[in-house]
């Protein structure tokens, strides 16, 4: 099979048992043959010989892109994707691997939103998915699926929490899933965390040396003790490289891959098979140039070699169909020492890295046969327990030559785990060994014999670290309790995360609750705001107790709460310190713009600012949609809202208590979104919808124990209802989304009740 068939970008990639041998085994994606589409193929590559085979599969899922492939098993997982520019998924397909079978399944437990551009990583049964992108909506959330069960669960989690983002990418090492850059919608990402799977904490991890340059549609990949990274976007020549984190020394690595830059390492794939790092796809596409692909790669990743400066002793970087010489494509050298210079020179500054027990002795050598370069400033690492040298480049080449380990030196014991103290040093001859007859030959011994390893970085001097705004935040807050002379209990009300309403920044409503607050906040709050990057901060408060749920946000910094929104390409505009906002919804506002709607006309009784009037009119292209709401700020704020995003003409506002002014028999659809409970208007709904019946979005708040008894009470109630009302309808429960957690062991449930009029 012609080896353009794997000329794709936004495929997946698994690693495959074929027999006796490993295979690539590549989904979807868009390009191919012919004209370039997106693909619901499913590809067999071999990386020994470069062939490529089709395989026949049964039931195969749409075609799609921009989602991802886990292998558990013999069975493959597809992740959501993205089907067209409005079709975004939430699909979860398996591939049986060995019948090559697919299967949609139907997953239970916490909704999934439809994404792509998101990442995920497997952990024994479970796939782990972070982030992702729908439209104008950036996750931020970490899901879970297990495989034995089929259940998806939202963790809660704490720690470092990584910002919302997508075309990121994620591995998983050990007990514990890394994550690697991305796209926040306004910057690319340069930033590592970790997630430790048991605790459920979230890390930002920091490395000694150069970190990788803000990327996003890159690749990642676990190569025995070392993390990968590869590619990226936006393209750049110093995205031509190969970065390497050592886990064992938390240092960072850099290999150029000059000879292969006229590949564009964009959305493609790479798959670790044995000791080779196969990349499949990649590219771009712009009006000026047209399309372009990458040809398929081979990167071999050989046995550690016996520099410490470099992890891997590569020999060769080769198309499937087309071997190169690794001397031309990696700016590093193998261990015999050539090309030392041109290394030199690629790189800014080395350094000679010891643990703090041999930093003395250490540096003493250094400076004793001038290897000790003085221009630089000595850095640790940032838990202090290693410190390093700047040196010059005569003792990076001398590290490196063969022949200069003193065969005197038992040199059996300079790995890592059985590393040999440093003999005391002297001035003067005497107990010890003088530093006046110690050779430069047996001084570069000895430094290897410490653990010395030398460290490659891009600047001359370590930057200061940058605070986090939840340090700025505590130390401010702090200072001021104690020149105040508040109670330290104070700083217990600290928040530990917020959110963001357009461009205000909403503290949650339990931190700074404490009215004593109020006595600081002239100082305290223009700070916070500085802190977190807003000119605008206010705190969460309660929805009101009233009828017309009034929001009771209080602006902290700034004039007024009128905010700009956008959700699933919706605007939202509101007063935030009147109108009340839920994040949580999301994802059934995203259930139902997927609905078709084309021929319906719908009541929406408590439409606010226009939270479900506004999917169903701009997503789910309802005919007509009646919004009753009753508080006049919503109102304001949705007459405003239906015009922004040009749908006024499709939707009747009635102002007022629904029970009185919502029309009777019309609804194809009814949607009843209040919370706690929407049981105050069963009976206005029955009466709305057609004769011949038609769907009730009943939301609730409901205790987890409890869902089947609410349901059951739900149904029962709606056909008591509808035959006192006449109406001799067939009720059953179609649906029950569980939208979110509203409280500890409640839920926020919305139950799909189908009204079937019975024919007499």
């Amino acid at each position: 099979m012609p080896i353009e068939k794997l000329f794709l970008w936004g495929h997946s990639a698994c690693v495959i048992d074929k027999g006796s041998t490993k295979k690539v085994l590549v989904h979807g994606g868009f390009g191919g043959m012919g004209r370039h589409a997106r693909r619901n193929d499913s590809l067999l590559l071999d990386p020994l010989d470069g062939t490529v085979e089709a395989i026949d599969t049964a039931g195969a899922p749409s075609p799609r892109m921009g989602h991802t492939a886990s292998l558990i098993g013999e069975q493959m997982f597809v992740i959501g994707g993205r089907a067209d520019p409005t079709s975004i998924l939430s699909e979860i397909w398996a591939l049986n691997t060995a019948t090559n079978q697919w299967t949609l399944l139907n997953c239970n437990g916490d909704s999934f939103p439809p994404r792509h551009r998101h990442a995920a990583a497997v952990l024994g049964s479970r796939i782990y998915v972070f982030g992702g992108l729908n439209n104008d909506t950036i996750f931020s959330s970490i899901f879970v699926l297990d495989e034995k069960d089929l259940r998806w669960e939202e963790l809660k989690v704490g720690g470092e929490q990584p910002c919302a983002r997508h075309s990121h990418s994620m591995v998983a090492f050990g007990s514990q899933i890394f994550m690697f850059g991305g796209y926040n919608g306004e910057k690319a990402l340069g930033d590592l965390y970790s997630f430790n799977v048991k605790t459920r904490v979230w890390r930002k991890e920091k490395a000694l040396g150069r970190s990788p340059y803000a990327r996003f549609s890159h690749s990642m990949f676990v190569y025995k003790h070392c993390l990968g990274i590869i590619g990226g976007c936006p393209v750049k020549q110093h995205f031509q490289e190969l970065s390497l984190l050592d886990m064992h020394s938390q240092s960072w690595k850099h290999f150029s891959l000059n000879s292969v830059g006229k590949e564009l390492f964009v959305r493609s794939t790479v798959s670790v098979v044995g000791d080779d790092l196969v990349i499949v796809g990649g590219g771009a596409s712009c009006y000026a140039f047209g399309t372009k692909f990458s040809e398929p790669m081979n990167i071999a990743l050989h046995t550690l070699a016996a520099s410490n400066q470099f992890p891997f002793n590569c020999q060769q970087v080769q198309q499937l169909e087309n071997p190169q010489n690794l001397g031309e494509a990696l700016g590093s050298s193998s261990e015999d020492g050539k090309g030392l210079s041109e290394t030199w020179k690629s790189a800014s500054n080395w350094y000679l890295q010891f643990e703090r027990k041999h930093a003395k002795p250490g540096k003493d050598l250094l400076k004793k046969f001038g290897w000790l370069d003085h221009g630089r400033k000595v850095c640790s690492s940032s838990n202090g327990t290693r410190i390093c040298f700047p040196v010059t480049e005569k003792l990076y080449i001398l590290f490196h030559e063969k022949g200069r380990v003193d065969p005197s030196i038992d040199t059996s014991h300079g790995s890592e785990s059985n590393i040999v103290e440093l003999p005391p040093l002297k001035e003067s001859v005497g107990q010890g060994i003088s530093l006046n007859e110690i050779s430069s030959s047996k001084a570069l011994n000895l430094l290897k014999q410490c653990g010395g390893t030398i460290l490659a970085y891009e600047t001359a001097e370590f930057r200061k670290s940058v605070r986090s705004p939840s340090i700025v935040i505590k130390q401010a807050a702090a200072s001021l309790i104690k020149q105040k002379g508040l109670p330290e209990k104070l700083l217990e009300q600290l928040p530990s995360r917020w959110e963001r309403l357009g461009d205000i920044v909403v503290l949650p409503g339990t931190s700074f609750k404490d009215p004593l607050w109020d006595t600081i906040g002239g100082e305290l709050w223009p700070i916070i705001a500085k802190a977190l990057n807003t000119n605008r901060l206010a705190r969460q408060g309660c929805v009101a107790p009233t009828g017309t749920r009034d929001s009771t946000l209080k602006m902290l910094v700034g004039d007024n709460g009128w905010v700009d929104h956008r959700e699933n390409g919706i605007l939202y505009s509101f007063d935030a310190t009147k109108c009340m906002f839920s994040w949580g919804n999301l994802s059934e506002k995203l259930r139902m713009a997927r609905l078709d709607c084309g021929d319906e006309i719908i009541v929406d009784l408590f439409a606010g600012i226009g939270y479900f009037t506004l999917s169903f009119l701009v997503r789910a292209k309802a005919k007509l949609v009646y919004a009753c709401e009753w508080n006049p700020h919503a109102i304001e704020a949705l007459h405003h809202n239906l015009k922004a995003n040009s749908v006024a003409d499709r939707c009747i506002v009635l102002e007022g208590d629904n029970r009185i002014t919502a029309p009777k028999g019309v609804a194809d659809r009814v949607c009843l979104g209040l919370l706690p409970s929407s049981e105050g208007s069963w009976v206005t709904a029955v009466r709305v919808l057609r004769k011949e019946g038609g769907m009730l979005h009943v939301h609730g708040n409901v205790k987890d124990s409890d869902e089947n008894t609410w349901v059951e009470h739900v149904a029962n109630s709606i056909h008591s209802i509808a035959t006192s009302e006449g109406r001799c309808w067939e009720v059953t429960i179609g649906h029950v989304e569980r939208v979110k957690w509203y409280a500890p062991h409640i839920r926020h449930l919305v139950a799909d009740v189908r009204c079937k009029g019975n024919q007499r």
